[in-house]
């Protein structure tokens, strides 16, 4: 399975990287919380870890952990 984005998200992520100054890509992922039991989870990574997943879409990383 493979995860991408469209040009226009990604070009829109590169942006918000760039604004920060600093970011690897973004992660994507699935967090336990809550009464529902799970919630979804979008945020900037400076840097991956050894055990994440990196798909690579026009130029910006999604990021996911194993778990996810």
């Amino acid at each position: 399975m493979a995860i991408s984005m469209t040009e226009a998200a990604a070009q829109h992520v590169r942006r918000s990287l760039d604004g920060r100054g600093k970011g690897d890509g973004i992660r994507l992922g699935v967090r336990t919380t809550g009464c529902s039991g799970l919630a979804y989870v979008l945020e900037f990574v400076d840097e991956a870890a050894g055990e994440d997943l990196v798909f690579e879409s026009f130029g910006v990383k999604v990021i996911i952990d194993p778990k996810s």
